[in-house]
């Protein structure tokens, strides 16, 4: 486990909880923060240097809840050194590493997942298939807003910290990626460093995204709604009961206005809301055991192909709010990764 943050020291807790792999050691520059990880974990040896683990022959894999811009560093020198690796997101700070990473764990023939870890909670799965089977028609747009007082970080932005999440996600159900970006925010708290950002996404197919992020908001938000011509579905993850409500809600143009701006009610339905029982494990869990699997052998979900994917969109998104929110193509994925831009299919659920 290279960093033993927030992040780092929950991975300890699920990896080894889990029977078919175990933390060797934790790595972390900071001396007072590895005495406390290894005082949590006892029996898990503590060590500065990350190239000690890289250098032992019984560690498999390892883990990265580093800060972004170390990402693409250590898990180059982490697929050299042969090992497995499952790397907090963003991948990298720009797709054209995220892809070398890609390359690299291909060629090294190993593993390289990315921590899209919205991927593996269990409604966002079923969200997901309620997108793909047309159970809520065409998907018309989607809306996300992901917002809190706090935490503030220093290395990257509210869009590279929160609103990749949503980026992540939105490419998964529509499996694809955006073809145009445009974006706007505000450093408030810090130069050069958006603390709140506003994002607008075009996708294949004519489908919107919006994303509102933001770590200076008085209230803690994580809500996504998809709109279909059929059916319009709200997720909430703070809602742990049931997160996911299906609404049997529709709006069909009416052939027969007659162009004075009369409301016309007979074009609204309005019928049933339906609440999906998911499964309760912890999205953590259900990612970390899944890293596990694609070692031995299962296709992994969240690969370094789709996290490069993500970046793209971020990249955009990052030229964008230097251009006060002027649209901004989303760069084409290399040839040799695939000519379409729906690659994110590759991180199809199995």
């Amino acid at each position: 486990m290279i960093g033993c943050g927030h992040w780092g020291t929950k991975h300890v807790r699920v990896f080894n909880s889990l029977s078919s792999g175990s933390v060797k050691q934790i790595i972390d520059t900071d001396k007072a923060r590895l005495v406390g990880a290894c005082q949590q974990f006892p029996g898990v040896l503590g060590e500065r240097d990350y190239r000690v683990a890289l250098e032992d022959s019984d560690i498999d894999a390892v883990v990265i809840a580093t800060p972004t811009w170390t990402h693409f560093p250590l898990a180059k020198e982490a697929l050299r050194a042969g090992k497995h690796v499952l790397c907090e997101k963003p991948l990298a700070l720009k797709a054209a590493e995220a892809e070398e990473l890609h390359v690299l764990a291909r060629s090294a023939g190993r593993i390289l997942m990315v921590g899209h870890i919205f991927l593996f909670n269990s409604s966002i799965v079923e969200l997901k298939s309620l997108c793909q089977s047309g159970e809520i028609g065409k998907v018309r747009y989607l809306a996300a807003t992901r917002t809190n007082l706090g935490p503030i970080r220093s290395d990257v932005n509210a869009a590279y910290d929160l609103a990749s999440h949503d980026i992540s996600i939105f490419n998964w159900l529509l499996e694809s990626e955006p073809e145009v970006v445009s974006a706007t925010g505000q450093s408030f708290l810090q130069p050069g460093i958006e603390d709140v950002v506003f994002l607008s996404l075009r996708y294949p197919g004519g489908a919107l995204a919006g994303i509102r992020a933001s770590w200076l908001d008085p209230k803690k938000v994580r809500q996504i709604t998809v709109v279909g011509s059929d059916r319009m579905v709200m997720w909430d993850d703070l809602k742990t009961a049931s997160p996911l409500v299906i609404y049997e809600k529709g709006a069909l143009a009416d052939p027969h206005h007659n162009g004075n701006g009369d409301f016309q009610r007979d074009s609204i339905r309005e019928r049933d809301i339906v609440l999906p029982m998911g499964e309760l494990e912890e999205p953590l869990r259900t990612q970390n055991r899944h890293f596990l699997e694609a070692i031995a052998g299962a296709a992994p979900r969240s690969t370094g192909q789709f996290a490069a994917g993500v970046v793209r969109t971020l990249e955009a998104a990052a030229k964008s709010l230097t251009q006060g929110g002027a649209p901004v193509p989303v760069d084409a994925p290399p040839a040799a990764s695939g000519s379409s831009r729906t690659r994110a299919a590759a991180a199809r659920t199995p």
